[in-house]
Order: structure tokens, then sequence, then C-alpha cells
């Protein structure tokens, strides 16, 4: 698609200040309607040539590498970390609740799996703000693609130093709001103590990655931090849009970026836990257990963690 150097302007110019279309049109003597359709259109531009470079769904070679740097986090077996965020939006014509979240606001959702270095490795885009992050999972296409297993997924494989735990899932980490899965680990409930807040500390430790590449997303895309009075469909296009070039920043960027230990486990940005439901099954309890063993052994333990908890 030939895509006008003008036109590449207009859309940096919308994102990266958070004006809206009508305040860019007038700064430039052009209409509204103009730098809306250019804004749209460069999205699809940038998502259409870009995504099969610098955000490919990995198989499993590239979840390994992802694995190996989880492991230098002191997570072994991680491919990623999940959660949602909501990019608010005006509330469109006759949608009623859907939109409308448990934040007061009116959004779509954006569910992502951030790898190590802080890159969108998939994205989900344009759930309903009503929904729960674990029903956003599940509705999602990742979400239906890990429970038909396939995703490419490598093969179960025994924790560094702990091969009499026998072999061990690859899995994902989320805060309390997702259920806990064989391939998903969540935080255990409550107050807890021993391993079980061993476990909760570690994985907090690697989660929060997840909350950093969106805080670097907000902070680089000015446009998220008001509300978009677009319609969800061009919202969709903004979001993958700022994810693919936020990857396209950091792709070659072999440095992985070390959070610093935290004394408590996080919960994000809310001041109380969000809860999902947890039927889990027991080879998902079993999966966490192992964990949250392996987490407080000598082959596991890390000196950071010493007096945490």
């Amino acid at each position: 698609m030939d895509i006008k150097p003008i036109n590449i302007f207009f859309f940096c110019r919308y994102l990266a200040t958070g004006d809206s279309f009508r305040s860019v049109a007038f700064s430039y003597r052009v209409g509204g309607s103009t730098v809306a359709g250019i804004v749209k259109q460069v999205c699809e531009a940038i998502w259409d040539c870009l995504q099969d470079t610098y955000m490919p769904v990995p198989d499993a070679a590239e979840w390994r590498r992802i694995a190996a740097d989880f492991n230098n986090l002191a997570f072994p077996n991680c491919l990623g970390a999940v959660d949602g965020k909501h990019v608010v939006i005006e509330a469109p014509p006759r949608s009623g609740s859907l939109y409308y979240n448990y934040k007061g606001t009116f959004s779509i959702v954006l569910l992502a799996v951030v790898d190590a270095k802080y890159r969108f490795r998939l994205v989900d885009v344009g759930a309903y703000g009503k929904n729960s992050d674990g029903g956003t999972l599940a509705a999602s296409a990742f979400g239906a693609a890990l429970r038909r297993g396939s995703l490419d997924i490598p093969e179960d494989s025994p924790l560094p130093g702990a091969e009499h735990l026998g072999a061990m899932p690859f899995v994902f980490v989320a805060d309390e709001a997702f259920p806990l899965r064989k391939n998903i680990m969540r935080p255990y409930p409550g107050h807890t103590a021993g391993e079980k807040r061993a476990f909760n500390f570690r994985l907090s430790h690697v989660r929060r990655i997840v909350e950093c590449a969106f805080g670097i997303l907000a902070t680089q895309w000015r446009v998220y931090r008001r509300v978009l009075c677009v319609s969800p469909e061009v919202v969709e296009s903004i979001v993958k849009a700022t994810c693919i070039l936020q990857n396209f920043m950091r792709w070659d960027n072999d440095t992985i970026p070390r959070p610093a230990p935290t004394a408590e486990p996080s919960f994000g940005l809310l001041s109380t836990p969000r809860l999902g439901s947890n039927n889990a099954t027991r080879d998902a309890v079993a999966v966490r257990e192992a964990f949250a063993a392996y987490f407080s052994s000598p082959a596991g333990r890390v000196h950071w963690q010493e007096g945490r908890y």
C-alpha cells in the first residue's frame, strides 16, 4: 500500500500527542474526516506490512527462546506474561452496557502475551469492556488455541536442577483475574505463607512485565491517555498498530530488563485483587504446587527472595 509521507505525519501527530482528529485537522487546515481516514489507513498498512516480521505466532523453537529469557528472570518454563488492558472509548451508539467496564468507563480490551523483553508476542483486540479477564481469555483466539493445543508449545521439560519433579509443562503467568489451568499459572489466593508465598512472589516478579509493557505503550503513544472518540473498529486498528510499532522498536534489543524485586506480591494497579473463577483441574493444581515446591528448594531458590516472604 502506497502511504504518502504527510499521511505518516498525521498518524504520528494523532497517536503521539493524543490530540483529537478535529484538533489535528484544524492545525493543518484539512477536514476532520480526512485525518480520520488517514489514521485508519496508516494503522492498517503498518499492521499488514509488519505483522509477519515483528509479531509472528511463535513456533516451538521461538517459544523455547522466550522461555530461556524468562529463565534468566528466575522463572523457568515460562512462555509469557498475560494480562488485559482496557482502552477507554466513547460509548458507541446503541451499545447499551456491552462496553461498560468495572472501572466505570467504556472500553475495549487488549489481551496480550508479553515476553521478557516487553515485546507483544500475541494480541487479541476488541473484546467488550464488560467482560472479565477470564471471560476475555476464553473468548479470544489465544484462549481457543490454548484449549485446542494448537499453539505449538514445546513438550514438557524438567525444571533446572529438579529432574526428580519430572517433566513440567511450559506455562503462561497471569494475575488472580485469570483461571488456573495446566498452562496458566495464577497466584494462590488470600494470605499465604511458606511455599505458597514464595510462589506468589516469584510469579509477581515476572507477571508485572506485562503491566510494564502496557505502561511503555501508554507513555510512547499518549492517545491511550484520553477517551478515544472513534468507532471500536478504528480503535482496534490503532491498538494493533501501536503494539506492532513497540515490537519494531525493541525487536533487536538483546538486553533483558530486570524488574527490581518487590517485598510483596503485586496485584497490579488495583487496591484490591480482582478475583476470577478458579475451577481448576487436579493437573493444574499439581503443576502449581510443583512450581511452589521448586521455588523453595535449594535448586530453585534465588538469593533475592530471602526475607521477602
